[in-house]
């Protein structure tokens, strides 16, 4: 039975004030587990929950689903600024492209900064130990420590928390504190009924995934950085079950947006009392509502972005077509040529060098060349010293694009015209 239990903070002399010094009681909460919780839904919720899965899998399984893997990796950005303890978005997209370029072709020393090395390096470890969780033939607890690790590579308390951590408050005490997780000997046996969650499918995915993420952030299992694995777990869920091929959806990043809204839900999913009760069915109900709606506002932002790609694409073929019979070639190139191989791969990779050109579109280094060199002189690239003897060459209208989204997905209205962008995000283009 979920339960508030009452605890006793004693007083310490290590806090820098008295009422920082002083104990008093606090209540830490204890949830029931996932694997033998019922599960009742009533039928509007039932079915708002298969109309957003049904749009979540529409989006996944669109031919055009494919460039959100790139606007997926570079929203992966926000996490790993956290996680590097980076202050501020002052790196940009196109510096992390160019730094995770350079691992790839180490020619690429320039234009980018010692801080946007930190974070494609970040952004690298992340996608490893997201993809190695979410493939591998069963979730534990060592895997969900390796993405732990992974986000906060610097953390020097790794493993499940020993000691009491909260949330609100005083940095000395949980006596004041908006939130206790429960205290650290219940951890374990919490994270293995959640692990064993996680490894079964008696409820949808979007249902998993919202119960899990929730469940994940009460239990708090980590000193720091909670909230970042949690919201890693979304996506590990969704990939697990097969409605997502890859992180195409940024619910992490609608629930931080609507922050309050979130906090909402998981005070509302924390009931008291036993787990078939009505107040247990509301407050799981209203957490799921929550979770649904920021899943739906992902999945619609998404698809604006991918239209937005596809609309750009079109752009550019007319551009290419326009250079290319000013030279007096055919307008259109040749099918499975360098330069139309060229033309489907740019949104998800919008910065190459002639070498990882050569690999990502399986071609020689000279059609490699001919095909950057040509889009370049057509407008559609532009070209930058990456280092002495080497070139790079930048789709910036991408870049301007995922600019665009990450602002609006920080918009409460996701529209920055009507709501301003409610955290740091990147400057808006200049035209």
């Amino acid at each position: 039975m979920a339960e508030f239990q009452d605890e006793r903070w004693e007083p310490s002399f290590d806090g820098p004030t008295r009422s920082s010094r002083r104990g008093g009681r606090y209540r830490s909460y204890i949830p029931d587990g996932l694997t033998e919780r019922p599960l009742m839904l009533d039928p509007a919720l039932s079915v708002r929950a298969q109309e957003v899965e049904a749009s979540v899998r529409r989006l996944a399984t669109s031919p055009r689903s494919r460039c959100l893997e790139g606007l997926a990796r570079f929203l992966l950005r926000s996490e790993a600024l956290a996680s590097s303890r980076i202050e501020g978005l002052q790196v940009s997209a196109q510096q992390v492209a160019l730094a995770e370029l350079a691992q790839t072709d180490h020619s690429v020393t320039r234009g980018f900064t010692g801080n946007a090395a930190l974070v494609a390096n970040n952004i690298h470890a992340l996608k490893q130990a997201t993809t190695a969780l979410a493939t591998a033939p069963a979730l534990d607890l060592p895997g969900i420590d390796a993405l732990h690790r992974a986000l906060l590579p610097d953390e020097k308390h790794q493993g499940l928390r020993e000691v009491q951590n909260w949330i609100g408050g005083s940095d000395w005490s949980p006596v004041d504190a908006d939130f206790v997780p429960p205290k650290p000997a219940l951890v374990e046996p919490l994270m293995a009924d959640l692990t064993a969650y996680l490894n079964g499918g008696a409820h949808a995915p979007l249902v998993q995934a919202a119960l899990a993420h929730a469940q994940f952030e009460t239990i708090h299992p980590y000193t720091d950085g909670n909230g970042r694995v949690g919201r890693a777990l979304i996506h590990t869920v969704l990939v697990r079950r097969g409605l997502t091929p890859g992180a195409i959806l940024p619910i992490s990043l609608v629930l931080l947006t609507r922050s309050r809204a979130y906090i909402d839900g998981l005070n509302s999913y924390r009931y008291q009392g036993p787990s078939t009760s009505a107040a247990a069915r509301a407050g799981i109900a209203a957490w799921l509502a929550t979770f649904l709606e920021a899943a739906d506002a992902a999945a619609t932002q998404a698809d604006k972005f991918s239209e937005a790609i596809e609309e750009l694409t079109r752009h550019w073929q007319r551009r290419l077509a326009e250079y290319r019979s000013g030279q007096g070639v055919r307008s259109q190139p040749r099918a499975n040529s360098a330069s139309a191989k060229l033309l489907i791969a740019l949104p998800e990779i919008p910065v190459l060098t002639t070498r990882t050109a050569e690999r990502a579109l399986g071609v020689s280094f000279p059609a490699a060349r001919t095909a950057l060199e040509e889009f370049a002189e057509a407008g559609i690239l532009s070209r930058k010293q990456v280092d002495r003897g080497t070139t790079g060459y930048l789709a910036n209208e991408v870049f301007d694009l995922l600019t665009f989204a990450e602002r609006e997905l920080a918009s409460t209205q996701w529209d920055t015209r009507k709501a301003k962008p409610g955290r740091a995000v990147p400057a808006r283009p200049q035209n």
